[in-house]
């Protein structure tokens, strides 16, 4: 019953950064529709397990699953029907009044709304902070790592953001590389580079990036991109594990199992 229940819903995503992706791939293994949509640039800083990157490539392969750019609405059909996940520049949400899906995921992480409502779908569901579950949307995911990670809230609030990132090994602000000033980045490394504390990463409107600590590079944002001043443009992980920077998060995963019991909940309970 819930197989042929599952594969008939379609879900479709605003946004396909990694924890965006996190919850494409978890749904879309359960069988689900997936549809995602994205702005014309996007900062997805963990490009490599991000399926926004299919925007700029024309496809992109997270874990098996893989998202297809597609330039026209009626191509969905033909990508969900080959087994990959649709992905469409869709700045305003046009998407939303085409395919009318049963479900709608906000995980654009701009920790505030910017336009999604109860009324777009049968579901809606919001990761992090910004939203209220019960009033513009039926659930909210908490994104905060913590004790918390992955909790599914249908009324109230996720935690606010504090702007201070998880402790990895003792290391939490030092880790983050930010834009120094407003421009235009201009990337020295890549993700899955080791590099050494003090070292120049990046620069931004001709301003050095330099590594807080040593590590491997795990997240960094697109050559080219302009950005603003103190903008989060990558991280840099203490654990020197560079398979973590091409696998979904633990995060991700928590963020996107917790969707689908959002969804699997609300199924049952909403009209």
């Amino acid at each position: 019953m819930w197989v042929t229940i599952l594969n008939n819903i379609l879900v479709l995503i605003k946004g396909a950064g990694d924890l965006a992706t996190g919850v494409a791939v978890s749904l879309h293994k359960c069988g689900m529709k997936v549809i995602m949509i994205e702005i014309a640039q996007p900062r997805a800083i963990r490009g490599t397990v991000a399926l926004a990157e299919a925007i700029y490539e024309g496809q992109m392969e997270v874990e098996e699953v893989r998202a297809i750019r597609a330039a026209r609405f009626q191509d969905a059909e033909e990508i969900i029907g080959k087994g990959h996940i649709p992905i469409f520049v869709d700045e305003k949400g046009e998407a939303i009044a085409h395919f009318r899906p049963e479900v709608v995921v906000d995980a654009t992480m701009a920790k505030r709304n910017l336009g999604t409502h109860l009324e777009d779908a049968r579901i809606v569901i919001a990761l992090g902070p910004g939203f209220t579950a019960g009033e513009d949307v039926h659930a909210v995911v908490e994104t905060m790592r913590g004790h918390y990670l992955g909790r599914v809230i249908f009324d109230g609030r996720a935690m606010e953001n504090t702007g201070i990132p998880a402790d990895i090994q003792g290391y939490g602000l030092e880790r983050v590389l930010r834009a120094p000033t407003r421009g235009k980045v201009r990337t020295l490394r890549n993700i899955g580079d080791f590099v050494q504390k003090g070292e120049i990463v990046a620069y931004v409107d001709g301003q050095p990036v330099r590594a807080g600590i040593s590590g491997v590079i795990r997240g960094m944002i697109k050559s080219g991109i302009e950005v603003e001043e103190d903008l989060k443009i990558g991280d840099v992980d203490p654990r020197g594990v560079r398979e973590y920077c091409y696998t979904i998060s633990d995060k991700s995963r928590a963020i996107g199992r917790a969707a689908l019991e959002a969804i699997l909940i609300l199924l049952r309970t909403t009209p």
